[in-house]
């Protein structure tokens, strides 16, 4: 799995990911950093087979509605702390590994609870 994290999302949690093995850069390395528009960041992550994870709504309506970007994880656990939403991914990463085999996916990550939506409409 390959992961790119979008602005709102802290470094801690690509440190994280990258001492677990898995590749992950951050939007503030890579395009016009922090002022990359969200359809550049989802072109970017579809051409590069790469996994959103962002705290940000418009990906989510993007996905459903546009079929981009095509893998996501949207975080919806409110103002916690960032040690929280490392310990959300780490304990999820292998439910994670499973739904990553999709060719089209959304995951949404709430307190207690993760759904997985895949996207069969854009037909990936």
């Amino acid at each position: 799995m390959r992961f790119l994290c979008d602005v709102h999302i802290t470094y801690k949690l690509v440190n994280q990911l990258i001492f677990l093995g898995f590749e992950t850069i951050h939007i503030n390395h890579i395009l016009d950093k922090w002022n990359t528009s969200d359809k550049d960041i989802a072109r970017y992550a579809d051409s590069n087979d790469l996994i959103i994870i962002t705290k940000d709504k418009d990906f989510r309506n993007s996905f459903f509605i546009k079929g981009t970007p095509k893998k996501l994880i949207k975080v919806n656990l409110g103002n916690i702390s960032n040690q929280e939403l490392i310990n959300s991914i780490s304990d999820n990463i292998e439910a994670i590994k499973k739904i990553s085999k999709a060719s089209s996916f959304l995951i949404e990550m709430d307190k207690g609870y993760i759904t997985f939506t895949e996207n069969k409409k854009f037909g990936f």
